[in-house]
């Protein structure tokens, strides 16, 4: 049968009109392929990457997180002054703010009288900031600088973070992969024995065990895979790795959240909803590795790439 373009012209015309007709259609067939992808479901994780960064930049997020600081047992002295055991940025608050004092795992705070650091709208002068029981930690405030108490294991930190970092300053987004149905996936959840855990150790080389509900099972290419997850509050947790990680990504790994499993027991994995580490952001986070058994032997050419030189 005559190509279309034959039809029209003859010689060598012919003969490059013909091979023009190929390329143009090898391009429409593969531009058709990238309109395939539902509209609304590349505008939902537009939206949804748009959220994630602006998380990123509040006041709770992670690019302004400027220092971390671990306590020793009895009385820390803090300020910017270069003699104190814990030493906030230079220029960002009066040399001796005060002291911490770490005492049977539970930390106060005593606030030099010259200093005006609040908590919320309220001046502090002395003040409970870390015991077993509360629920939300205690926020302090002087100038652009926030903290607050964390524990790690046996250990206790000050985290600070400052509203003015450079960090924040300079974000411009983070690039991911082009959004991908392919990476959208069906996984069931294989259910736990009761009780079991798994190990998850993080970057201070801290290992705990987590409680997990369950593998997640699930096929790209025809080819099985399997994930262990933890809970974290409504959704799932899962710190994984891939083959990118070696230069596309963020080396450690990456993190993905989904939902518990519906009333068929089905489970959707969208790594287009793969996301960086804390620590791809700052130095002084405490992220969790993935554990041995969640280091997939394929590229997951999908979600967040590698922020920066992190």
């Amino acid at each position: 049968m005559k190509n279309y373009f034959t039809q029209l012209f003859t010689g060598k015309t012919a003969i490059l009109l013909q091979f023009t007709g190929l390329i143009f259609l090898n391009l429409g067939l593969l531009g058709f392929e990238m309109l395939t992808e539902d509209p609304v479901y590349v505008n939902e994780l537009k939206t949804w990457h748009t959220q994630r960064e602006e998380a990123l930049k509040k006041e709770d997020g992670w690019l302004n997180v400027a220092g971390l600081f671990w306590l020793h047992e009895g009385k820390n002295t803090f300020g910017s002054g270069k003699n104190n055991d814990v030493v906030f940025p230079e220029g960002k608050s009066d040399a001796f703010l005060g002291n911490f004092i770490l005492e049977n795992g539970q930390v106060r705070v005593e606030i030099n009288p010259e200093s005006d650091v609040k908590n919320g709208s309220n001046q502090v002068n002395s003040l409970p900031i870390f015991t077993s029981e509360q629920e939300r930690p205690v926020v302090l405030s002087h100038q652009s600088l926030r903290w607050f108490i964390i524990k790690r294991g046996d250990k206790y930190g000050v985290r600070l973070r400052d509203l003015e970092s450079p960090a924040l300053k300079s974000f411009k987004g983070i690039a991911t992969y082009p959004i991908d149905s392919k990476w959208k996936v069906e996984a069931r959840l294989e259910p736990a024995v009761d009780g079991k855990t798994i190990s998850i150790t993080d970057v201070l080389g801290q290992t705990s065990q987590q409680k997990s509900p369950g593998t997640l099972v699930f096929k790209i290419k025809n080819k099985e895979y399997r994930l262990d997850a933890v809970e974290s509050g409504n959704k799932l947790f899962i710190i994984f790795a891939d083959k990118t990680n070696e230069k596309e990504t963020y080396h450690t790994g990456r993190f993905l959240y989904t939902d518990k499993p519906d009333a068929l027991g089905k489970i959707i994995l969208d790594f287009n909803k793969a996301i960086n580490p804390p620590c791809a952001f700052t130095n002084f986070a405490t992220c969790p590795l993935p554990p041995k058994q969640n280091k997939l032997t394929l590229s997951v050419k999908a979600g967040e790439k590698r922020y920066e030189n992190h």
